[in-house]
C-alpha cells in the first residue's frame, strides 16, 4: 500500500516505517495518524515481517509533535475524542502490538512525538536528540499517553518534573533516566537498530508476542501480570516452536523457528 506521509521497507523480515514529513518536522497529523494505524495493522499480519523499526525522516526530528493548527479550534468534546481515538488507533494499538517495535529517535521527539516513541517496545536515540513534553505551554497535558508511559518509564518525580516544567532534555539524560536504552551516532542509528531487530528475530516469533503481552500486563490495571505470565508460559508449551526450540538445544543446533 502507498501512504502519503509514511516510506515503508522491508528487508530480512525487519520493517522500516518512517514519518515522511520533513517540511513539518514530520508532526503529526490526523492522516498521519490513521496512516500509522493502517501500516501497523497491516505489518502485524504480515508473515514477511517479524520486528519494525519507527523513526523520522531528516535529521532534524523523529516527531515534533503533533500538527496545532489542526486543533487549536477544538472545543472540549473535540480534544476528548482527539485523545480517546489517538489512543485506541495508534499509540496503545502499537504499545500491544504483537510483532516487536524499535523507536529509533532521530533528533527531536517532542509532545506526541515522544508520545509515539514511548509506546515502541523500547527506545534507541542519536546522539542530537532532544526530548520534551511541552503541551503545559499550550494549556494542556500531554494526551497520548505521556502521563502515564513516562512515570512507568522514568520513575514519578522525572515525569513530574519533565512534564511540570516543559523541559528539553538530551539524548543522554533520557538514558540517564531510562527512557532510552542506548545513544549512538546519528549515521549509525538505523543500522544499529537494525543490529538489534536481527538479534530478536532469532528467536521465536510466537513467544516474543506472549513475552510483550506478558510484560504489558504488570502494566494494567485490570491485569493480574503474575497471572497473565504462568498462562502464557503454559501456552507455549503447546506450540510447534516450543518443541523445535528445545529438540534444537539438545541436538546443540540453531533452532528454525516457524511461528507456530
Amino acid at each position: 500500500m502507498n501512504y502519503e506521509s509514511l516510506l515503508i521497507a522491508i528487508e530480512n523480515k525487519i520493517a522500516l516505517v518512517t514519518i515522511n514529513r520533513p517540511t513539518k518536522l514530520n508532526a503529526l497529523n490526523k492522516a498521519t495518524l490513521a496512516e500509522l494505524h493502517s501500516a501497523f495493522s497491516d505489518l502485524e499480519t504480515n508473515d514477511a515481517v517479524q520486528a519494525i523499526i519507527l523513526t523520522g525522516s531528516g535529521e532534524k526530528a523523529f516527531v515534533a509533535g503533533a500538527d496545532i493548527a489542526e486543533f487549536a479550534d477544538f472545543s472540549a468534546a473535540e480534544g476528548t475524542q482527539l485523545a480517546a481515538e489517538g489512543h485506541q488507533k495508534v499509540f496503545d494499538h502499537i504499545e500491544n502490538l504483537k510483532k516487536p517495535v524499535i523507536a529509533a529517535i532521530n533528533g527531536f521527539a517532542l509532545g506526541g512525538g515522544l508520545e509515539l516513541a514511548m509506546a515502541c517496545h523500547f527506545r534507541v536515540s542519536s546522539d542530537n536528540a532532544k526530548m520534551s513534553l511541552p503541551e503545559v505551554t499550550l494549556g494542556l497535558i500531554p494526551g497520548y499517553g505521556g502521563t502515564q508511559r513516562l512515570p512507568q518509564l522514568v520513575g514519578k518525580g522525572r515525569a513530574m518534573e519533565m512534564i511540570l516544567t516543559a523541559a528539553m532534555i538530551t539524548a543522554e539524560e533520557a538514558m540517564q533516566y531510562g527512557l532510552v536504552n542506548h545513544v549512538v551516532p546519528q549515521n549509525e542509528l538505523i543500522a544499529f537498530c537494525q543490529g538489534l531487530a536481527q538479534k530478536i528475530i532469532q528467536n521465536a516469533p510466537i513467544a516474543l508476542s506472549e513475552a510483550i503481552q506478558a510484560v504489558n500486563a504488570s502494566f494494567d490495571n485490570t491485569k493480574n501480570g503474575y497471572e497473565a505470565e504462568i498462562n502464557a508460559f503454559g501456552r507455549l508449551f503447546g506450540t510447534a516452536d516450543f518443541k523445535e526450540g528445545t529438540t534444537a538445544f539438545l541436538e546443540k543446533r540453531k533452532a528454525n523457528f516457524s511461528g507456530k
